[in-house]
């Protein structure tokens, strides 16, 4: 007790003289008002007790892949939509133009036939100029961007058909040819960029992922795989939805086959054209005006509807730095760099597969479907072709996943083949027109071709994704690829009165061309052939501050440089504009020595530059004090 009351005693003395005793500093700041406020802001500003930063790490990046994984699904689906609203469309349009009773009662003189001419030219040959500036546009806009944009110019098309008028409807098509490299283009981007942020996000605890160095080879293809597969499963749904308008609306007013097949002699292989003596007349009644206004005030909504998923569902493809850095390389530069990637025997082999892609797609549209099968079955039976068409090509996109398991060129080749084996059939195949008899052998056959298609499309775009996994060349490669199937659409286009057997062999030539050319680059990888890549510019960033410091010089301009710096900057460029000569051990190409001493004395120079800047800001602010 007599310990105790000493204690107190020293306490009470020790606060009356305002001197804390030595050792018991804390025992006696705790007791007070500012002890008790000081472990309450310790409290409220430290680390929650419960709180596990590993778990909530993994939570977080967990919520990232979930948002690329919705990316992809509203990138997907907005292309679906928008494409079943364009094919539907137009599909509609070009039946109800081509009926001459409907031509005369609603538009008189107006020349519908003629304006249908040039607004199929415009869709199909403005794109061939795609090349030029597609880059440069996904660059300046930004991947997202340009994919709401290319949906809007679709959007605008359906609302041209409000008012059927030359000068609305042929400019909305030229702007449709003008977008379709550049939507294309941006898709493809798209998706195996979601592919590569997936995998980071995945591995976010490896060391080059943190430091964001360049992954392991072929890290990416397994997401590339599965992404590019999903996409093309919900897109080849478009052709299904794309048929909704003529199931539910113009199919009722189509007459029979027996009137609109009356004088069509020859189908398939015999024919010539699409379908020669096709009746002028189509419908067995008008549709009224205001169920026409209906049914395209439902496929504009739907049309805003795509955009609205490319605006809201979609993120960004780049975070705002790389946006900056692809931007910053020079325009110039951007609008070379497709020409420059030629150079690459990987792209240039795979060219040819490239125009085969463009000639199937359109040809079984217009070849198979018209000329085989609406010439047979009549035009009633329109819709269920091209939606056993797209089904068939939705369901096979998935087994583009085979390609996790097997070898990389068994699915090219293996469409390939079926292609190869269904031309040699159609080639010996005139079926006679008016005979509905054969609908089940042309849906067996155009399945079997949706496959082929399937098949085609997702590998080619996703053995695109595998070779050029460097992100800031996606949209150079994609663009190269959409180009040439533009170009082939439009030698399609041209050859559209020639015989059924000269497209046929048309199209088997090109696929044997491709084919080869095919096994050819995969030969040449094997045997480790090296490839060229060009050099991609370093951004160049205009670093400008702390001028104040220098000297007013009026005659100075902001550009000049001593004679040595000219000369290094010359060296550095002539060095950097080389190209790589890379090994398929290293597709992307490791840096040269050369190369690596130049970057290592550009950051030193730049690093020493911020120092010096920050040591003259810290000695004017000293001075000033």
């Amino acid at each position: 007790m007599a310990a105790v009351i000493a204690d107190d005693n020293v306490y009470r003395e020790a606060e009356m003289n305002g001197a804390p005793l030595a050792g018991r500093e804390n025992e006696l700041r705790l007791p007070g008002h500012e002890g008790n406020i000081q472990g309450q802001v310790e409290e409220f500003l430290g680390p929650h007790p419960d709180y596990d930063e590993e778990e909530e790490e993994r939570k977080y990046y967990r919520r990232k892949r979930l948002g690329v994984v919705k990316n992809v699904v509203g990138a997907s689906c907005g292309g679906m939509i928008i494409y079943s609203v364009y094919m539907g469309l137009l599909q509609m349009q070009l039946i109800l133009h081509y009926d001459e009773t409907y031509r005369e009662v609603k538009y008189g003189t107006l020349g519908l036939e003629d304006i249908d001419n040039k607004m199929l030219m415009g869709i199909n040959v403005t794109p061939i100029i795609g090349l030029l500036y597609t880059p440069v546009l996904i660059r300046f806009l930004g991947t997202k961007w340009m994919m709401f944009l290319a949906s809007g110019i679709y959007a605008l098309f359906v609302s041209t058909n409000y008012w059927e008028r030359y000068y609305t409807l042929v400019p909305s098509a030229v702007a449709i040819g003008v977008v379709i490299v550049p939507l294309w283009a941006s898709l493809g981007n798209y998706i195996t960029r979601m592919a590569q942020q997936y995998y980071e996000y995945s591995n976010y605890k490896e060391e080059h992922v943190q430091e964001q160095k360049k992954p392991p080879k072929g890290a990416f293809h397994t997401y590339i795989i599965v992404f590019h597969s999903v996409f093309y499963i919900f897109f080849h749904l478009s052709f299904v939805f794309a048929e909704f308008p003529m199931i539910l609306f113009l199919n009722n007013y189509l007459s029979e086959y027996q009137h609109t097949l009356s004088k069509v002699t020859e189908c398939g292989a015999e024919g010539k054209g699409v379908i020669q003596n096709f009746n002028k007349t189509v419908l067995h009644s008008l549709p009224r005006s205001l169920l026409l206004i209906e049914v395209e005030s439902v496929l504009m909504g739907a049309a805003f509807l795509a955009m609205i998923i490319f605006l809201a569902l979609c993120g960004a493809a780049y975070r705002p730095t790389e946006e900056i850095d692809l931007r910053s390389i020079g325009w110039g530069n951007i609008f070379q760099l497709p020409f420059k990637h030629l150079r690459d025997y990987r792209i240039r082999l795979l060219c040819p597969f490239f125009v085969y892609s463009g000639f199937e797609v359109l040809f079984a549209v217009k070849g198979l479907i018209l000329s085989y099968g609406v010439c047979v079955v009549g035009m009633e039976k329109l819709w269920l072709l091209v939606m056993v068409y797209g089904l068939s090509s939705s369901i096979c996109s998935a087994l583009a996943l085979t390609m996790l398991r097997l070898p990389r060129p068994f699915i090219l080749l293996a469409g390939a083949f079926v292609h190869f084996v269904l031309l040699i059939a159609l080639m010996c195949w005139s079926p006679q027109p008016k005979h509905p008899e054969y609908l089940p052998y042309l849906l067996v056959l155009i399945a079997l071709w949706g496959l082929g298609t399937a098949l085609n499309k997702t590998g080619v775009s996703i053995l695109l994704g595998m070779l050029y996994e460097d992100k800031e060349r996606l949209d150079f490669i994609y663009t190269i690829y959409h180009w040439w199937q533009a170009v082939a659409i439009f030698i399609v286009y041209l050859w559209s009165a020639m015989p059924m057997r000269a497209k046929l062999g048309i199209l088997l030539l090109a696929l044997m061309v491709a084919s080869f050319c095919y096994v050819q680059m995969e030969r040449r990888l094997t045997s480790k052939i090296p490839f060229r890549l060009p050099k991609i510019p370093r951004p160049r960033h205009k670093v400008k501050g702390y001028r104040y410091l220098e000297e007013e010089n009026s005659d100075e301009s902001d550009t000049d440089l001593s004679d040595a710096e000219d000369d290094e900057r010359e060296e550095e460029e002539r060095n950097l504009v080389e190209e790589d000569r890379n090994t398929d051990a290293d597709s992307q190409g490791s840096p040269g020595p050369e190369r690596t001493g130049i970057r290592d004395r550009r950051r030193r120079n730049i690093n020493a530059a911020y120092e010096q800047a920050g040591e003259e800001e810290d000695y004017v602010q000293h001075m000033r004090e």
